[in-house]
């Protein structure tokens, strides 16, 4: 039985236990908050996300004890939103992951930092990037609950690594298969959240299927110079780890950050947002890392910038949309 630690108590964290759990993985469930935890173990469900799923808890064990759910693992899935990797990670000791091997779930980047998750875990506690994958995909949590058909991507320099937690993953729902590129889906993965902030602010303001087509298009083309700038090599953006994880955010009903830039689209202030949505949009924080990295590559990069220019300088999402559109093709 494969013993893993789960970090976070969010949507994607609760459908990977749920996966990897009934797949016969024993998952050792780490949350911060000691009355959510509670509420799991007294009625084996999530009481914030994804709440009709139910967890067998001879095989999920919750629990507020970091270094113990950690100790006991051999696989450690970090699923709690980018902004909190640090304040969670800072408390284990830094050979705590020496002999664990490390998936990060997370489509978001260090603030601050403006580095990737995997690159922040292996620098932080002094590991080989062949310790390290990252899960990524066109898979909504809220699908997974659903059992609807899904696809996984597992990037990682380590090929074994990648097959294995696939195939920890695979099932009669869920298709998983491994993945040479580490860094280039993990940045893919970051952008996309920006492209569906940005098609959701043109969603508030009125615009419409046709548009959000033309700004996907020329979304791919953003990412893939911007992509090829941090990390150069041949690679296929029409793979579903790319092209498809960015389609299912910038489309789906069930994209947090889709959501967050319709709400800015329509006239709410970020705080305010942020507050309804009570969940965290990975684009908000990605769109100001990835503005300061482009500052010294200089990648034509007027989504980005746009999204930029809405959230942190608050310049009019119209008049942004307005400058923007004339720069598509």
């Amino acid at each position: 039985m494969e013993k893993i630690a789960m970090l976070g108590g969010g949507s994607w964290a609760t459908a990977l236990t749920k996966i990897l759990s009934e797949n016969g993985a024993r998952v050792g469930w780490w949350q911060r908050n000691k009355d959510d935890v509670q509420h799991l173990r007294t009625t084996r469900h999530n009481r914030r996300y994804l709440s009709s799923v139910a967890f067998d808890l001879t095989r999920v064990f919750p629990s507020t004890d970091l270094e113990e759910v950690v100790k006991e693992a051999d696989w450690l899935v970090l699923a709690v939103p980018a902004a909190f990797v640090q304040s969670a990670l800072d408390k284990l000791d830094r050979d705590a992951l020496k002999n664990k091997r490390i998936i990060s779930a997370i489509k978001g980047m260090i603030p601050g930092k403006n580095v990737l998750v995997t690159d922040y875990v292996a620098e932080r506690f002094r590991l080989p990037h062949t310790q390290l994958g990252i899960v990524a995909g066109p898979c909504h949590a809220e699908e997974v609950a659903l059992e609807k058909q899904s696809y996984l991507t597992i990037g990682s320099s380590d090929h074994q690594l990648a097959e294995d937690f696939s195939a920890l993953l695979r099932n009669r729902y869920v298709k998983a298969h491994p993945m040479a590129d580490l860094d280039g889906i993990e940045y893919f993965a970051v952008m996309k959240n920006i492209i569906a902030l940005t098609c959701g602010i043109a969603h508030g303001l009125g615009y419409g299927d046709n548009f959000q087509a033309v700004l996907v298009s020329n979304a791919v083309q953003e990412m893939r110079r911007f992509v090829h700038a941090m990390n150069p090599q041949p690679r296929d953006l029409s793979a579903s780890a790319y092209l498809g994880d960015l389609l299912v955010t910038a489309y789906s009903q069930f994209s947090r950050n889709r959501t967050f830039g319709s709400m800015i689209g329509r006239g709410y202030s970020v705080k305010s947002a942020q507050l309804e949505m009570n969940m965290v949009a990975e684009g908000y924080y990605a769109v100001k890392s990835i503005y300061e990295l482009n500052k010294e590559l200089k990648v034509p990069m007027p989504i980005a910038q746009a999204a930029y220019h809405i959230l942190y300088e608050k310049i009019s999402p119209a008049v942004e949309l307005e400058i923007l559109k004339e720069k598509f093709r």
